[in-house]
């Protein structure tokens, strides 16, 4: 093989695309399948450091998750480049891959020569994605949104991203702790969200605090 040529690593648990992909990049001038995976934890144990280049990374996997593979991956070698190629298209997912580390965002209905073209992209320090996938990211540039949370609820929500608990806030803010449950149901309200992480990564996110 050339030197110059681009290894790619392919984490995808569906063996029909893992194949297309691995023949796409094989049969490509300048591209080489280094490695090919059905679970993240494969993964993570077959990838020595400086050997791959680049990894496409699915987010649906058995076990461990693409996302939290992408996080470990790029822990373990900093000079892997991870492109997530995936079906999910909601900005939460979008943002827990870049927070991971991904450089790049794809849909799996992205063409096969966008695809090789994206590789190129992150090899070479850029951050591909999908069209549609870079304008919900500038939106989210665009500046934080509407705040919906009372004074008192934006006083919980920050000691809820600090890792505070129920009795730590109660303590603080003089109340009982069923006031706190109260006002942490009305901030997963507000901010349509169902667990503690999720409010803690959205006030991140929509940068409320």
């Amino acid at each position: 093989m050339k030197n110059q040529d681009i290894a790619v690593a392919i984490i995808e648990d569906d063996a029909e695309i893992r194949q297309l992909f691995t023949l796409l990049i094989d049969s490509s001038p300048g591209f080489r399948c280094k490695h090919s995976y059905e679970q993240a934890e494969d993964a993570l144990k077959g990838i020595t450091k400086g050997a791959v280049d680049i990894a496409l990374m699915d987010i649906d996997l058995p076990g461990m998750s693409g996302i939290e593979c992408t996080r470990l991956l790029r822990s373990l070698d900093p000079g892997i480049e991870v492109v997530m190629l995936t079906v999910h298209e909601d900005e939460q997912a979008v943002f827990d891959s870049l927070c991971a580390g991904a450089c790049g965002y794809l849909l799996k209905e992205t063409p096969p020569v966008q695809v090789l073209d994206a590789i190129q992209s992150a090899f070479a320090g850029g951050a591909p994605m999908s069209a549609d996938i870079a304008r919900r990211v500038v939106r989210s540039f665009h500046g934080p949104v509407e705040n919906p949370l009372s004074e008192r609820e934006m006083e919980v929500l920050r000691m809820l991203c600090r890792g505070d608990n129920y009795k730590m806030i109660a303590e603080a803010i003089f109340v009982s702790p069923n006031t706190v449950k109260a006002h942490i149901k009305n901030i997963y309200k507000k901010l349509h969200v169902n667990s503690r992480a999720e409010a803690v990564s959205k006030a991140f996110k929509d940068r409320l605090i």
